[in-house]
């Protein structure tokens, strides 16, 4: 089931997009999803079910066969709007390590702007203020091979933020990385759109979801179904087709309301669920 997919004012816009490798297989058939400005998506599916071929359309990195697209007002089918829209939509891909240029973190972070042709005296300051939005302004002159991996893919974020993007998308950007990185990483995004950056995190956690105002499910390259979180984990049967399972917080939560125990959110996080059960014993 999908709840409100098409809007004329989202940032982010696909209708009935498909994209295929090969001429056998399309990774992706069909999908329409909307995205507003300054909401955070979550997109969900396991592995081949063509989250990762989403985030390269959603960058530009390659174009649909098919299917209507708009990005940030812009349509990646004209070559013209390629370099506009990898500038609007930054991606952070799985493994830090392969994002990482510099042997100095300063010079990581600057690397982009450089290429973009930004004056020396505005990338110092964007250096300061992308490091000082993930957290990472003590390491300005550090090696990055000497961070851990959360501080890694911080740095990483660091990177696309000095490019000053409409949208972060995260293709897996925590899968990596311990439970402590994954946290460092996801506080970090949280942050980031609370002060009005788009993120659309592509993930296969479902606890990365809980808090996201929106969720879009990918089984087999097609959307199986969408909406709040509340509307999305009510869907058994479509997330039991895309192989996923609810978070474990909220399982409890189910099991808890079962047995008679009230909880005042239909869908919880960690935290939350934690703070229930205090306010019960």
């Amino acid at each position: 089931m999908q709840f409100g997919i098409i809007s004329s004012m989202a940032q982010i816009l696909l209708e009935n997009v498909s994209f295929s490798y090969d001429k056998n297989h399309n990774a992706l058939n069909n999908v329409s999803l909307s995205i507003e400005k300054g909401e955070y998506v979550a997109i969900l599916g396991h592995n081949g079910s063509g989250k990762s071929t989403l985030a390269k359309l959603l960058n530009g990195l390659i174009t649909a066969n098919s299917g209507n697209m708009e990005i940030c007002g812009l349509s990646p089918f004209e070559k013209k709007n390629l370099f506009e829209i990898r500038k609007k939509v930054g991606v952070i891909f799985q493994n830090p390590d392969n994002q990482l240029v510099a042997s100095i973190v300063e010079d990581d972070v600057a690397f982009g702007p450089e290429n973009l042709g930004v004056k020396r005296d505005e990338i110092a300051k964007r250096i300061d203020f992308a490091l000082s939005s993930v957290n990472m302004l003590d390491f300005k002159k550090s090696s990055p091979t000497r961070l851990s991996g959360g501080q890694k893919q911080r740095i990483a974020i660091a990177g696309v933020l000095a490019l000053q993007p409409q949208v972060l998308v995260l293709d897996e950007s925590t899968s990596m990385l311990d439970p402590r990185g994954r946290e460092e990483v996801l506080s970090v995004v949280k942050k980031l759109n609370e002060s009005g950056v788009t993120v659309i995190a592509i993930t296969h956690y479902m606890d990365e979801a809980v808090e996201a105002d929106k969720i879009y499910v990918l089984s087999g390259g097609e959307v199986v179904c969408s909406g709040t979180p509340n509307q999305v984990f009510a869907e058994k049967k479509a997330l039991e087709i895309a192989g996923l399972e609810l978070p474990l917080s909220q399982k409890i939560a189910n099991q808890l309301k079962q047995n008679g125990i009230p909880m005042e959110q239909d869908v919880l996080t960690e935290n939350s669920l934690l703070e229930g059960l205090c306010k019960l014993l």
